[in-house]
């Protein structure tokens, strides 16, 4: 599907594909936005205050390869409704994946850090995502090379603390005001955010309006 083109809108401005030489600090919130609601606000929200970032990326997937395409609202669809939650010029609902031709978050981040060389990029997830990190391609190498933050999800926090993922990675693990702090280091640290753990989803939120589960 052809993304929409560029437009700034009430998500802020788009980032521009080509980049800058900005130094600043990005959390990159990725996920369908099937459709996007309060709960990708407050995650976005709760990384950008307590990890001191410029930025929120709210990264509208083209095609999530994790998930079925039934059920599955339109591109420009989700990106609207991204653009709903977000809050201006700190925190950003974009089409840059889609703009990029990527599918996968290994190769997003190996184009932005190309088109945005003096920024700090950081992985913000769901713990929902730190369970599912090992069937993301590439997934220790995205670990290596960049820091992720971990905001708690209703059920899913302990199991995600104690899944292959954490397992692995358990040495990296650093307090939230140290995942920044310093030179980049040989292998990317990681970090669980204290904060409560908001209740919408967007599979709830499609069964309230009859439009079946994906």
């Amino acid at each position: 599907m052809k993304p929409p083109p560029s437009r700034p809108g009430r998500g802020g401005p788009n980032p521009g594909v080509w980049g800058d030489d900005r130094r600043v600090r990005i959390g990159l919130l990725g996920g369908s936005f099937n459709p996007g609601h309060a709960g990708h606000r407050h995650v976005a929200e709760v990384a950008r205050r307590q990890l001191g970032l410029d930025q929120v990326w709210l990264l509208v997937s083209p095609g999530n390869p994790l998930k079925p395409r039934r059920g599955m609202a339109p591109f420009a669809e989700r990106l609207d409704s991204a653009r709903a939650i977000a809050l201006g010029r700190r925190m950003v609902a974009t089409d840059i994946e889609a703009r990029l031709g990527t599918r996968y978050t290994d190769d997003t981040l190996a184009r932005l850090r190309r088109r945005f060389p003096r920024a700090r990029f950081v992985l913000v997830v769901g713990a929902d995502n730190l369970s599912q990190l090992p069937r993301w391609k590439r997934w220790r190498r995205i670990a290596r090379t960049t820091p992720i933050a971990v905001v708690p999800r209703p059920g899913e926090t302990r199991p995600a603390l104690h899944g292959q993922a954490a397992r692995a990675l358990a040495r990296h693990r650093r307090r939230p005001g140290a995942l920044l702090a310093g030179p980049v280091p040989a292998h990317a640290p990681w970090c669980l955010l204290p904060a409560r753990e908001h209740p919408a989803s967007a599979t709830a939120i499609r069964a309230a309006r009859g439009e079946g589960f994906v």
